[in-house]
């Protein structure tokens, strides 16, 4: 016996047999979610920690419209005011207006999409009405309107206004998958097993709905910054608070481009441009979770790019051209 276990052990290790972790297929790391993550995190970090470190972004100096160098990495403004401080503390006050908008909107059209098609009846009917309402309005006008008429306007009611006019595009989507999670089998034995419509809604059908709900969330973090940032760049702003927005309000009052102070307009408008590419790429990569389709043809495609370049490696290996 001991010598045939001493022969089969080799012989299964010959065979080439995969183990249990081999057998599991690892995923692929997506390049667009680490390049889009880092980014983004840089940018947060900054906000967080920036506003900390630096001065006062409204201390006057006597250094006025100075270049960058000489202890201010940025420069200063026309008032001597130091353009990174401005910058850290309007990195906070723009993520904390998209994430409050965030937030606020995915609540709204989770409650008026995933509830109503849950219950259906004159509920839905109710919620799809309100939902179709808010759809027509045509939301910048609307933005506008209602800021001009507030004298005083803080974070929270700017978050506010951009809510209401962001969220109905994402109840809409909600309600058509819920109406077809509703009817699935587990949802039915469920409901038909006493459950209660709040716990069916969040550990039947919520879980179901993440990737979408994560999508609908960095889309409208996207569109609480960029709102912001024109409603301040007309002056409809938040009041006291420092955005990107609001520095591209001053940068232009200042007349920063026709005197040429690119470091006072170039840095809000930059990382305006950086943090939404970071988050389209977030997003790119959750609709590639979302649509194993997707996700397939992008591996083909990669996979396609990786084979010139193998052809080419093994030609320069070899020392011959590639036909």
């Amino acid at each position: 016996m001991e010598t045939t276990l001493e022969v089969q052990r080799p012989a299964a290790a010959a065979s080439g047999q995969p183990k249990k972790n081999r057998n599991r297929q690892r995923r692929p790391r997506s390049a667009k979610l680490i390049a889009g993550l880092s980014i983004a995190g840089a940018i947060t970090l900054f906000g967080i920690l920036g506003p900390m470190l630096l001065g006062d972004p409204n201390a006057i100096s006597n250094e006025t419209l100075a270049a960058p160098g000489n202890g201010m990495l940025l420069g200063t403004t026309q008032t001597g005011q130091d353009v990174l401080a401005q910058l850290a503390h309007a990195t906070r006050g723009s993520l904390t207006i998209g994430v409050l908008v965030g937030a606020m909107a995915i609540v709204a059209s989770a409650f008026f999409g995933i509830v109503g098609a849950y219950i259906g009846g004159w509920t839905d009917e109710a919620f799809s009405l309100i939902t179709n309402v808010m759809l027509v309005i045509p939301g910048l006008p609307l933005v506008i309107v209602i800021s001009s008429y507030v004298p005083d306007k803080g974070l929270f009611l700017i978050a506010g206004v951009l809510a209401l006019t962001s969220w109905a595009g994402g109840a809409r989507v909600l309600r058509a998958v819920t109406l077809s999670l509703r009817n699935r089998d587990y949802v039915a034995a469920s409901r038909v097993s006493g459950e209660k419509t709040w716990r069916i809604l969040l550990i039947e059908i919520l879980p179901n709905l993440m990737p979408i709900l994560a999508s609908q969330m960095v889309f409208a973090v996207i569109f609480a910054i960029l709102g912001e940032a024109g409603l301040a760049f007309i002056g409809l702003g938040a009041s006291g608070t420092w955005t990107w927005g609001s520095m591209l309000f001053y940068a232009q009052n200042g007349l920063a481009l026709r005197l040429g102070a690119w470091w006072w307009f170039v840095p809000p408008g930059l990382l305006i441009a950086v943090f939404g590419a970071a988050l389209s790429l977030i997003n790119f990569s959750i609709d590639e979770i979302i649509n194993p389709k997707l996700r397939d043809q992008t591996l083909a495609a990669r996979k396609r790019w990786n084979k010139p370049r193998a052809g080419k490696t093994a030609s320069a290996g070899t020392g011959k051209a590639t036909p």
